[in-house]
C-alpha cells in the first residue's frame, strides 16, 4: 500500500447484549481502505486493543500493526539505560489487541477483556485520530482528566442527538 488513509471522523453506536457494535460509516470507509480484503467483498478485520493511557479503546486495521511495533521499537531504544535495561512497559501497554471481524455494515462483536477495561456499556463513541480510532463509553470520556474538552463536546453532542442522557 503506497499510502495509508488517516482515521477522521466520529459516531456513536448502540451497543447491543452480546457486545455487538456497528464502526461509524466515515471511520468503517477508512478501515476498509487501509485493509481491503482479498476477496473484495465488504468488512474485513479491525484490531481492538486498549489505550496506553486513557480509559478507552483504540481500533485500528492490521496494516497498522508494523507501523506501531516500529513506534514502539523506537520509544524503547530512546528509552534505554545505560545498563542496557528500558521500560518493558513501554510494548505491554500497547500490545494487547485483538483481531476482530467486521461485517459489510461495520458491525462487530468487542472483545470482552477491552469492553470490560474501558468501561463501555450499552453505548460507543468513536473517535478518529488519524492512525486508528478510539472507542469510549460517553460516560467516561465526559470524565476523563487529560482529554480534549473538543472531544467530550464531540462525544456530548452525538449522546443529545440520541436521546441519550449523560
Amino acid at each position: 500500500m503506497a499510502q495509508r488513509a488517516e482515521y477522521q471522523g466520529d459516531g456513536l453506536g448502540l451497543v447491543d447484549d452480546k457486545g455487538r457494535v456497528a464502526i461509524p460509516a466515515s471511520l468503517r470507509a477508512i478501515l476498509a481502505a487501509n485493509s481491503p480484503r482479498p476477496d473484495g467483498k465488504d468488512g474485513g478485520t479491525v484490531i481492538i486493543g486498549v489505550h496506553q493511557k486513557h480509559p478507552c479503546l483504540i481500533a485500528y486495521d492490521p496494516a497498522y500493526v508494523p507501523i506501531l511495533k516500529a513506534k514502539l521499537d523506537a520509544r524503547e531504544e530512546a528509552y534505554t539505560a545505560d545498563d542496557g535495561e528500558y521500560d518493558y512497559n513501554i510494548k505491554r501497554r500497547a500490545a494487547q489487541g485483538e483481531a476482530t471481524p467486521f461485517d459489510g455494515s461495520g458491525r462487530f462483536i468487542m472483545p470482552g477483556f477491552p469492553r470490560f477495561h474501558a468501561k463501555i456499556g450499552a453505548n460507543a463513541f468513536f473517535y478518529g485520530v488519524f492512525d486508528y480510532f478510539e472507542i469510549w463509553d460517553p460516560k467516561t470520556l465526559i470524565e476523563a482528566e487529560g482529554v480534549a474538552e473538543m472531544v467530550k463536546s464531540c462525544a456530548r453532542y452525538h449522546c443529545q442527538l440520541k436521546g441519550i442522557a449523560l
